[in-house]
């Protein structure tokens, strides 16, 4: 008679870290998580930033994990936005990124809170860890006032082999992957005194090297068009530039004739179509006879359209519009081909609750005309190809560029102004134009009216990078494409599903905590010891005991 054998046991549960162990976590998960974002561009920190946060919120109470969140968040984003606090002054920057922050605290409370599942079913910490930042950030780009989805893991991926999961399916699948690598790290640091340990650390490199075999930078397309950015840079730095307008729109005009003198001397090629940035022209050239002429004056030069970043008066009282305008050759603007922001960002370019704001700040005061949002996407036939434009801050949308792209944009343009910033704040947005190249399978490019400008390649490859705060004009050959990635088809719903999965996964944490209490949290039994708890006696703190920690000798 065969003796069954028994099954080996299960790896023991880990328990929290004591708190003088999970503070400094928290704050290196913040930090880490910073230097994988341009300008330091370390793209692999982001996974660890995941797996530092993870391990310190595990089997912890909600709040307490809330509380490691947040700690990591204002890490995370107080240096990540400082640009914010460069012109507008300090306090719009704290109240942006302490609520910001919040997000990552709402996460790191889920995901304390999901510790009971992880421990029940050891196989579910990667993907919940996926899940959740997926869940996090689809709120955060959506929640107050539109959201700010600033900050994305999938952001800080621009050199990174899963850059090419945008392909599949958009950003909200490049930030799963990289927090699935994350969670698989946590998961083999806590089993690295077995071979399991080395399977998952090896499992977290594949998840990411598997990006290289996803085929982007391909695709048929039509005949290049010669694209020219005018970079036409603004004569001081900072909010006063709309007092500059003058000079800012004059800066535009001659770079542009200039190009059309190398034309005309057959130094330069002929553009197709020539694409100033955002604010080239603050001043409205449908009520201003100056403007009108100079921008004529730029467009018969070239022999090109030029599509030109306008903000225009009205259509009420007090009201502007942020517009790119294309401007023909020979007949000035044409009106049926023009697109209105249709996201301006709140308490920068329009104040809600004004009234309520002024009690906070007397700062709001200084928008003085609220932009109003456009209602249809960014469309614009240029001659031999048809421009899907964004402006500003709506490259971070996932809906607001899918849009140009399904309504026929076949080349990508991010109409810009950083002069109120800094080149941190450009070189973050420009990363955010590389990955909308590879999800959407189009070239792409950005015009900054103080750069950083450029030409974005399907494979998220940067061309022609212009310096910051100088003048600069940049000609490349685009491919206008009409084939469609998966992403593109997909749309919304990699992020829906992945959303809901991680819904799902907090009710059944939810039915795990009430069948049964786990060891190691109010209620449940002393827990063994992770590996990365001390190997000796220990006794308990005030900092444990609140965070809910249960103490015992290491076994």
């Amino acid at each position: 008679m065969v003796e069954a054998v028994p099954e080996a046991p299960a790896p023991p549960a880990p328990r929290p870290l004591p708190a003088r162990a999970a503070v400094p976590m928290a704050v290196a998960a913040g930090v880490t998580q910073l230097l994988a974002f341009p300008r330091y561009d370390l793209w692999w920190l982001a996974p660890v930033s995941v797996a530092l946060l993870a391990a310190a919120v595990h089997r912890r109470r909600a709040r307490a994990g809330a509380g490691l969140g947040l700690l990591a968040g204002l890490v995370f984003f107080g240096p990540l936005l400082e640009w914010t606090n460069l012109h507008t002054g300090v306090l719009p920057w704290v109240l942006l990124f302490v609520a910001e922050s919040l997000f990552i605290a709402l996460l790191g409370a889920l995901a304390a809170y999901a510790s009971p599942l992880v421990d029940r079913h050891r196989w579910t910490w990667p993907l919940l860890t996926g899940l959740l930042w997926v869940g996090q950030e689809a709120a955060r780009d959506r929640l107050p006032f539109g959201g700010f989805p600033w900050g994305r893991l999938a952001f800080s991926q621009g050199d990174a082999p899963t850059l090419r999961f945008a392909a599949l399916g958009g950003a909200p699948l490049v930030t799963f992957v990289v927090a699935v690598a994350g969670g698989l790290l946590v998961a083999a640091v806590w089993r690295r005194r077995d071979r399991g340990g080395v399977l998952l650390g090896a499992g977290a490199v594949a998840v990411v090297a598997v990006g290289l075999l996803i085929p982007v930078g391909s695709g048929a397309g039509e005949a290049p068009v010669r694209v020219a950015i005018v970079q036409g840079n603004v004569p001081r730095l900072g909010l006063d530039f709309n007092a500059q307008r003058r000079a800012v729109l004059d800066n535009h005009v001659t770079g542009t004739v200039e190009l059309a003198g190398r034309v005309a001397t057959g130094q330069e090629k002929q553009p197709d179509l020539v694409i100033w940035p955002e604010n080239s022209s603050d001043v409205d050239p449908f009520l201003d006879p100056q403007a009108a002429a100079a921008i004529s004056r730029a467009a018969d030069s070239i022999k090109a359209p030029i599509l030109v970043g306008a903000v225009l008066r009205g259509p009420g009282e007090n009201e502007v519009r942020n517009a790119g305008v294309v401007w023909l050759p020979g007949q000035g603007p044409d009106e049926s081909r023009m697109y209105i922001k249709q996201h301006p960002v709140p308490f920068a370019e329009y104040i809600p609750l004004r009234n309520i704001a002024r009690m906070v700040s007397k700062e709001v005061d200084r928008v003085r005309s609220d932009f109003v949002a456009g209602d249809a996407p960014g469309v614009l036939p240029m001659g031999p190809a048809t421009i899907g434009d964004v402006i500003c801050f709506e490259v971070a949308y996932d809906g607001i560029v899918r849009d140009t792209v399904t309504a026929g944009g076949d080349i990508l343009a991010v109409q810009t102004n950083n002069a109120t910033f800094d080149e941190s704040e450009a070189r973050q947005q420009l990363a955010m134009v590389r990955l909308r190249a590879v999800e959407h399978g189009r070239d792409a490019l950005m015009a900054s009216t103080v750069g950083v400008s450029g030409f974005v390649r399907t494979d998220g490859s940067v061309e022609q990078e212009t310096g910051f705060n100088t003048p600069g004009v940049v000609v490349a050959d685009l491919t206008p494409r009409a084939t469609r990635t998966l992403a593109t088809q997909l749309g919304y719903w990699p992020e829906m599903m992945l959303s809901a999965l991680a819904v799902a996964a907090l009710v059944a944490a939810a039915v795990v905590r009430r069948r049964r209490p786990v060891p190691g949290t109010p209620g449940g039994d002393a827990a063994d010891p992770a590996p990365w708890a001390p190997a000796t006696p220990t006794t308990s703190t005030p900092a444990d005991e609140a965070d809910g920690s249960s103490r015992t000798e290491a076994r």
